[in-house]
């Protein structure tokens, strides 16, 4: 995005991967703080943006949290976090060169082969508990 705080233009709402990067080099290349950009440090940046999601679900019953974004503040809220733990997985995953986009749909096929429809269906079970798995 030209200016991170407009609203995205359609052409935007289909998630630029590169154009996000892009961005984000430019952002910490022009604060310096590249050398702070560690995987190490990103990881413990996702951790805790992912920390700040959960804190606001922590003391939500299933319904309530289920009606979470009902509110503009709440939406906003989530947003904001979901936004902040997207940001970091991208800058985790340019700066240690992994092709985001190729390692999400390969996983999603491994899952697909662990996960098959018939035998996961209406369960929660981890896929070594699923007859056949």
């Amino acid at each position: 995005m030209e200016n991170a705080h407009d609203d995205p233009t359609p052409a935007q709402q289909m998630l630029d991967l590169a154009a996000v990067r892009r961005f984000q080099r430019e952002f910490a290349a022009a604060r310096e703080w590249e050398r702070f950009h560690t995987p190490k440090n990103l990881a413990m940046m996702l951790a805790g943006e992912a920390g700040e999601l959960l804190e606001i679900f922590q003391w939500l019953t299933p319904e309530e949290s289920a009606r979470v974004a009902d509110t503009p503040k709440g939406k906003q809220a989530v947003e904001h976090e979901l936004a902040d733990v997207l940001a970091a997985v991208i800058r985790l995953a340019d700066v240690l060169g992994i092709d985001l986009p190729r390692a999400l749909w390969a996983k999603l096929g491994l899952n697909e082969q662990k996960y098959p429809a018939a035998l996961a269906r209406g369960n929660a079970r981890k896929h070594t508990e699923l007859s056949g798995g």
